[in-house]
């Protein structure tokens, strides 16, 4: 999140992207400007359930035009929660015995024929939509291997939309809630796997019915998304996305509770390092009681039901390993990811991966990892951290390529957040090249083999990055835009009612700030997106500068958006006005983030978490401008995100339509794979030079490629299964064996975390 976490002696990057988000209003709002919008666009054809609702109009402010639904109806088959039955009661008599017998015969009748031609045969005739449990897989589980059992009838449905009763790993239900079309796989029927415990072997990541079928991809989020085991279409099929912050890389402003236990902590070095010699409270274990905990299978399926199709999911490295003098945790997050992914599977949420740390640091921001300065590409060990990096890249690109997982992790962003203006431009493409060769190594060219590759643009805007490797296959365009971190104190008023004018100058200053620039990036680059974005008009929020909180430029009082339950009904209108233009202007975006954690509002649960966790809070979101969920909650995000098509239109700001055809090779088809030797020539790997270093590059410290590689270990099946399954072995391209990187045994090597005035050792090999 650009510069959410800036250490205090960093500064703040040339031309960092920032931008405002918006928040959900009363009806009043919403009704005048849909009402207003179909007054002057054409309505998207809407089908089924969805036909009920208000119609959406198209967009003609300058970003994709809209996507239609073709739902068919046996996507919106609903299946009852529970199925009468009938009962007599016993007579003496033999005449009063047959009655009785006739009752039950004709009540079971009528409700088992309906049922039948209802719910059993439209099933069977489904087009490969739903999957059902085959009456050889009557299956008995223990959660964790041990307690009590579950029998699973063989018969029931396996999947679900709005209404069904979801089982979850624990035995407990929710009711899944989804008004747009969407359905889930496997929602009536508790899982066949135990839930995720203390050893790496219990995988319960997809909470499947059919341990035949694991990895069924036949479910969808809405009728607008394809399913999962369909082609998504870019320039045609829109991102509303969400991030996962906070949950498998921390940061203090999402998760304060944790970094409140530990007052020194500033970042998740730090925080390890302190929890690593707190033993008596849990030690860095505690960790992991977060991965567990934080994001749960009801946040996904509210994603779902929000109208959402997308997450993205930063991950970091130390998920595959640590090196020595690293306090991370090591590998334990994996098993929690895998077991996220089955829960998009499950929900068909597609996934951007993104590897948000970098050894050494690429941005010296405290969500690379360690607050400071950049050490990848920067400073003596700057190849070598980008060996490591790329090793990362490589294990990551191996697991998701898998015919298992490519179409759940349809997209994968290389490196968050890099800092073009320390690294350098030059050294960065080649860092970018280089990572594209050895990606199509492993996967091959083309659409359907492996994913998107997502670059960020280091903060140098969009424009900057027109042309770039012309020819390639598949790299798509990444962008942060937020206002909060430009600077200004963001004093104008966004309260000005709940009409028309709602948000003030804020709703058009997005469009006019983004619209544009979006549009010529999807002609002069190609796929390009808003990897994160708030409605962060300000920077106001506990810990969002970081714990220290120095560096925030708001003009007004901050304590005035820390409470949201204090917000008017105008503050909430002109949020959701704002959040809905910046939608408009990206086309294709993921806001920062679904959830603010907050300790529990009951008082003893509240105490416990406080003795578990951490110090006493404020028992609130205190960062409410960035959380998608409470917005949703509490009417400053729009409940459908479609309704955000036209703002930019109604606010009178236009600009050219992007007509929604990508060139061909930049989305895998013709010419993908076919980059011009011309643009290659000038951006070797290694880099010549380094920056912030004297020497040439090739006297700078480097690893060997003749370590062991450490894969992504697959999930471990726990229930029979009639057939044999493929769970994949982590390593997709059998081919790739080459080393992984590791000290040349010998060699002096400077803290890779701190080598920016290092002396540069002696040449060694």
């Amino acid at each position: 999140m650009s510069e959410r976490f800036l250490s205090t002696t960093a500064g703040t990057p040339e031309g960092a992207i920032r931008t405002p988000s918006t928040a959900d209003a009363d009806d009043d709002l919403l009704n005048r400007r849909s009402a207003s919008s179909l007054a002057q666009n054409t309505p998207i054809t809407l089908t089924s359930r969805e036909s009920l609702g208000p119609q959406l109009p198209t967009n003609t402010s300058g970003n994709l035009l809209s996507n239609t639904s073709n739902t068919s109806k046996s996507e919106l088959v609903v299946y009852p929660e529970t199925i009468p039955i009938g009962t007599s009661r016993k007579r003496r008599t033999p005449i009063l015995i047959l009655l009785g017998i006739s009752i039950v015969i004709v009540v079971v009748l009528a409700v088992i024929l309906p049922v039948y031609f209802t719910v059993i045969k439209p099933q069977q005739h489904h087009d490969s939509q739903i999957a059902s449990v085959p009456a050889s897989a009557s299956t008995t589980t223990s959660a964790g291997g041990s307690g009590p059992v579950s029998n699973i009838p063989p018969q029931l449905p396996t999947s679900g939309g709005d209404g069904s009763t979801v089982t979850k790993d624990d035995g407990s239900t929710f009711t899944y809630k989804n008004k747009f079309g969407g359905f889930c796989e496997s929602s009536l029927l508790p899982s066949l796997y135990p839930a995720v415990g203390g050893t790496n072997d219990l995988w319960n990541e997809h909470g499947v019915s059919d341990p035949n079928d694991p990895f069924n991809n036949n479910a969808r989020p809405n009728s607008w998304t394809p399913p999962l085991n369909q082609s998504w279409t870019w320039g045609k099929d829109r991102v509303y996305g969400v991030n996962l912050g906070g949950l498998f890389v921390l940061e203090p402003f999402i998760v304060p509770a944790l970094f409140q236990k530990y007052p020194g902590a500033v970042d998740e070095w730090t925080l390890s390092t302190l929890m690593r010699a707190d033993t008596a409270n849990g030690g860095i274990s505690q960790l992991e009681d977060h991965y567990n905990t934080f994001i749960t299978e009801e946040d996904i399926a509210e994603i779902a039901g929000a109208g959402l199709n997308w997450i993205r999911l930063p991950v970091p490295f130390w998920s595959i390993e640590t090196w020595p003098g690293e306090p991370f945790l090591a590998q334990t997050s994996w098993k929690y990811i895998e077991r996220l992914f089955g829960w998009c599977r499950k929900y068909g949420i597609r996934v951007n991966l993104d590897l948000h740390t970098i050894p050494g640091s690429q941005n010296g921001y405290n969500h690379s990892g360690k607050l400071g300065q950049p050490n990848f590409l920067n400073g003596v060990m700057g190849i070598a951290n980008a060996q490591r990096a790329l090793e990362y890249i490589r294990v990551f690109t191996e697991f998701i390529s898998q015919k298992q997982y490519k179409d759940v992790v349809p997209a994968f962003g290389i490196m968050n957040e890099a800092l073009l203006s320390t690294i350098g431009r030059s050294q960065l493409t080649s860092f970018y090249l280089q990572a594209h060769t050895m990606i199509r190594g492993i996967t091959g060219v083309g659409e359907g083999n492996g994913p998107f590759i997502s670059i960020h643009d280091g903060f140098a805007g969009l424009s900057s990055w027109d042309g770039f490797l012309s020819g390639s296959d598949r790299i798509m365009l990444d962008t942060h835009p937020y206002f909060a971190f430009d600077g200004s104190s963001a004093t104008s008023p966004i309260d000005t009612g709940t009409g028309n004018d709602a948000g003030g100058v804020w709703p058009t200053n997005a469009c006019d700030r983004w619209a544009a620039g979006f549009n010529n990036s999807r002609s002069n680059f190609g796929v390009t997106i808003a990897g994160e974005f708030s409605n962060g008009i300000n920077d106001c929020g506990l810990f969002l500068r970081g714990t220290a909180g120095v560096g925030i430029t708001y003009g007004g009082n901050c304590a005035d958006w820390q409470d949201s339950s204090n917000w008017s009904d105008g503050t909430k209108a002109g949020l959701l006005k704002f959040a809905m233009a910046s939608m408009d202007s990206f086309g294709d975006w993921f806001f920062w983030t679904w959830k603010v954690d907050v300790p529990p509002s009951n008082a003893l649960a509240h105490l416990e978490y406080l003795m578990k966790i951490g110090n006493s809070t404020a028992g609130i979101v205190e960062s409410p401008l960035w959380s998608y969920q409470l917005g949703l909650q509490n009417g400053w995000m729009p409940t459908d995100p479609r309704t955000a098509l036209g703002t930019c239109a109604s606010l009178g700001v236009s600009s050219s339509v992007f007509d929604g055809e990508f060139q061909p090779w930049q989305t895998g088809g013709v010419g993908a794979g076919t980059i011009a030797p011309s643009s290659t020539s000038s951006f070797p790997w290694p880099p010549a030079t380094i920056s912030n270093v004297e020497v040439p590059g090739n006297q700078l410290p480097t690893y060997t490629p003749t370590g062991t590689i450490v894969s992504l270990a697959p999930p471990t099946l726990t229930a029979s299964a009639t057939v044999s399954v493929d769970v994949g072995n982590g390593w997709f391209d059998s081919q790739d064996t080459s080393g992984a990187p590791t000290p040349i045994a010998g060699c002096v090597y400077p803290d890779p975390w701190d080598a920016i005035d290092a002396t540069v050792p002696p040449a060694c090999s």
